[in-house]
């Protein structure tokens, strides 16, 4: 016997496309690997699972089981072979346990077999809610790492978290400090890439998984109005700036610094995202600082940067008619002396084919010939060697 299981079955059922598919079975891992030899990876096979390549994709192929004691409280100790109905009742959440059988007749609208449902998954379904399987206080003993992923789940398929279920995640919520931390940065990656992020980030606060998860020191205020005005496809980097200053992060350089360094330890920020955050919000400082007050070079210097348009975004949102002036002015700045990015128009190598002698005169020397550019008093290579001679002559 094999099925399809998890939340595949989940997605078919409410009509959307599933990210990946699992398949369980009652064949042993060995039995799996001689199916499908040469074409397995035993990466999971201690518990049940392998991993099973054909025409290309990864499917992950598990034997039914059930799980012994979860001492990491990441994974079990051990897992006895067993089946569909037990399998099913060591599962987190009732619409992840489902199974459904491609050979079997469709017995429920979408379904593209038969689907079989021991623990209720169908009726929360219809329900539209997120519930543990079993008692949830023993589900999230086992990982509570599936806190997080109740609010996840919840957001993104626009559920609610059942009360019993709320409330044991509530009741345990500072044992999340004990999930590791590179799997709680995950958790809130995929939280902050779906555009369902703001609801995902209202129920951690509502099931008191903020804290525990976020480590921030600022108090939570405010209602995410910046995570829920974003563009559903924005960036993760995008998301990260905007998600700091709605839970209290001031938008300057210091406050940059501030939750760089506190999501560096509690969510293994990478160097890429700490960056991203840096930048925004430094660049949102100078947005709502003095940016309109900068010369035109300044201008076009500070709108070339990494992560300019997002804390422009930013910028609009937080104070709507600033934003106005700040729009008009970058369109100014597009119409004017070959727009904001403009390439310039003289380089080093140029320099010292003039004969120039490098030195440290040099980066001065380019960054002058830049602005002259960017502000319209220079339009040409010749204009910019005539420029460079009487500045620097050879």
């Amino acid at each position: 016997m094999a099925l399809f299981a998890g939340g595949c079955v989940r997605d078919e059922l409410l009509g959307r496309t599933p990210d990946d598919y699992d398949v369980v079975t009652t064949a042993t891992p060995e039995a799996i690997s001689e199916l499908f030899r040469g074409r397995t990876s035993h990466v999971g096979a201690h518990f049940g699972v392998v991993i099973v390549r054909e025409r290309g994709v990864m499917v992950e192929v598990a034997t039914f089981r059930t799980d012994g004691s979860y001492t990491d409280r990441r994974r079990p100790d051990a897992v006895v072979f067993s089946t569909p109905e037990q399998d099913a009742r060591r599962r987190d959440f009732t619409v992840n346990a489902l199974f459904l059988d491609p050979l079997g007749t469709p017995n429920l609208p979408r379904a593209m077999g038969e689907v079989i449902d021991h623990v209720g998954g169908i009726e929360d379904l219809r329900a539209r809610v997120i519930r543990a399987v079993g008692d949830p206080h023993a589900r999230l003993a086992e990982d509570h790492l599936r806190a997080l992923r109740a609010a996840r789940l919840a957001a993104k398929l626009s559920f609610t978290v059942e009360p019993t279920t709320a409330a044991a995640i509530r009741q345990h919520a500072s044992e999340l400090s004990g999930v590791s931390r590179e799997r709680i940065g995950e958790e809130i990656r995929m939280m902050l890439s779906h555009p369902s992020r703001a609801m995902a980030a209202e129920l951690m606060r509502d099931l008191a998984l903020e804290g525990p998860a976020l480590r921030l020191a600022p108090p939570p205020r405010g209602g995410f109005a910046l995570l829920k005005g974003l563009a559903p496809g924005a960036s993760l980097l995008a998301a990260l700036p905007a998600y700091a200053i709605d839970l209290g992060v001031e938008p300057t350089a210091a406050g940059a610094e501030q939750v760089a360094a506190a999501w560096r330890g509690a969510l293994c920020l990478s160097n890429e995202e700490q960056a991203a955050i840096r930048h925004a919000m430094s660049a949102l400082e100078l947005l709502e600082g003095g940016f309109l007050t900068l010369g035109v070079a300044r201008q076009k210097r500070a709108a070339q940067k990494w992560m300019f348009q997002e804390a422009l975004a930013l910028a609009c949102m937080r104070d709507t008619t600033r934003g106005e002036r700040l729009r008009a002015r970058l369109r100014e700045l597009e119409d004017h002396a070959g727009g904001i990015h403009a390439p310039p128009l003289i380089d080093g190598d140029e320099l010292i084919r003039m004969g120039l002698k490098p030195g440290p005169a040099f980066k001065k020397l380019l960054d002058a010939l830049y602005d002259a550019q960017l502000e319209g008093r220079i339009s040409t290579l010749d204009q910019a060697r005539a420029m460079a001679n009487a500045m620097h002559p050879a």
